[in-house]
């Protein structure tokens, strides 16, 4: 799945750098370091075929962000997945409900990550 490219959007390097490593052999990645950055960088025509986002960050949070994304003809179909050092059931849910496809906690099992992403781009196999 090379030819599928993830926007990465953390504001700590060291988040920032083990995503990279996880993600660089099976997918295309583009990184940000806050979510203005990757709003800037997605209004200029650059279009990812997932997001993987942290949720406090500095400028614009991640959940701003999410809205803005699902508020955006152009972005609102993208996969969004949440990385997130609180661990807060109302946080999750309100993230679930404004459109974010899947939320992890920091840390992560690097394995679980990738199951979740490659789960994002799986075609159904089954609708009737």
């Amino acid at each position: 799945m090379k030819n599928k490219k993830l926007l990465i959007i953390d504001d700590d390097p060291s988040i920032r750098f083990i995503l990279q490593s996880i993600l660089k052999n099976d997918y295309e990645t583009e990184i940000k370091e806050n979510a203005y950055e990757a709003l800037v960088y997605m209004q200029e025509g650059n279009i990812p075929d997932a997001i993987i986002s942290d949720i406090t960050m500095p400028k614009l949070s991640g959940q701003d962000f999410l809205e803005i994304v699902k508020s955006s003809y152009y972005f609102k179909n993208i996969p969004f997945i949440f990385l997130s050092g609180k661990e807060d059931s109302q946080e999750r849910v309100e993230c679930l409900k404004k459109g974010a496809d899947d939320y992890l906690l920091k840390p992560f099992n690097p394995e679980e990550l990738l199951i979740r992403i490659f789960k994002l781009f799986k075609p159904l196999s089954h609708v009737q």
